[in-house]
């Protein structure tokens, strides 16, 4: 039993008991977009997306990649570095993403904290490049964790910037 649990009463802990072993299922969503998924994604510094109606979202997540289209099942995400796909009936928009967490609320709403974003089309795929390259050098020539660390987590951020940007040319 644990720590807790030996602190309730023997009358509160057969009601704790009785309710953790029901099973409560998802209600139907009730979206304000009737089938369109409401996005929000903000910065530390600005917002890039309040409130916008969308078909679906694609992302990377420390889970796996997800699709979220409107009435997913809530969700609290770790986005790892890589793209964001927002699809909509006026186009498709991809920002890259170094990180962050992405929060599905049950009323159709999709909220998306990130540490950095930026459109795809806006990143240089030339420097990208030298950027990887130098970040690999600082790693292997690294003297203490510390910077080895930093160099290591800046080679991820690149490499991915790069899968990013070479699925997107094809």
């Amino acid at each position: 039993m644990s720590f807790l649990a030996r602190t309730f009463k023997p009358a509160a802990f057969a009601r704790t008991t009785r309710l953790a072993a029901a099973r409560f299922y998802a209600s139907e969503a009730s979206g304000a977009a009737a089938g369109k998924l409401i996005v929000n994604m903000a910065l530390p510094h600005e917002i890039v997306l309040k409130n916008k109606e969308v078909n679906q979202v694609d992302l990377s997540a420390v889970s796996g990649d997800l699709g979220i289209l409107a009435d997913h099942v809530p969700t609290i995400e770790q986005l790892k570095p890589g793209v964001i796909d927002i699809m909509a009936d006026t186009g498709a928009e991809k920002y890259f993403v170094s990180g962050g967490f992405a929060i599905m609320n049950p009323n159709s709403v999709l909220n998306i904290n990130a540490i950095e974003a930026f459109k795809l089309e806006d990143i240089d795929a030339q420097a990208v490049a030298s950027n990887l390259e130098e970040s690999q050098r600082l790693a292997s020539n690294a003297k203490d964790e510390i910077t080895k660390e930093a160099a290591a987590i800046e080679v991820e951020l690149y490499e991915a910037l790069q899968t990013a940007l070479s699925a997107k040319s094809k």
